[in-house]
């Protein structure tokens, strides 16, 4: 589940439903704030996946998205991956959050990516 989700998801979940999106894996920090974060700290990337449609939450009451797991990112640079980033490719971030564990990636091989689920409970 995603630890930081931007506000403009927040307002408006449809921002990211049946959306194509690019997901970057991340070392040293999360990018949460600024695009350019991405470019930083960026150590793979997988471009042009389509979010789902919104809907109920599996394991939670709300509603949310989920990002089609990866079986084929691309690693640009030899790190250790520690978080993920779903963002348009462009200049806005979606959501954010930590890896289940730290991963070394090579530069030139290819990362996996269980799929995300991007969640808004609903309010109590």
């Amino acid at each position: 589940m995603a630890n930081f989700i931007a506000d403009s998801v927040l307002d408006n979940l449809g921002s990211v439903a049946s959306a194509t999106v690019s997901v970057s894996i991340c070392h040293t920090a999360q990018p949460t704030t600024t695009f350019g974060d991405i470019a930083t700290y960026e150590c793979g990337t997988k471009d042009s996946l389509t979010t789902s449609a919104i809907a109920d939450a599996s394991s939670d009451t709300g509603r949310e998205v989920t990002v089609p797991a990866i079986t084929d990112g691309s690693v640009s640079a030899t790190q250790t991956a520690a978080y993920w980033v779903v963002h348009n490719n462009t200049d806005t971030i979606y959501a954010s959050g930590d890896l289940t564990s730290t991963q070394a990636v090579t530069n030139g091989n290819t990362f996996t990516l269980d799929a995300i689920k991007i969640t808004i409970r609903d309010a109590t």
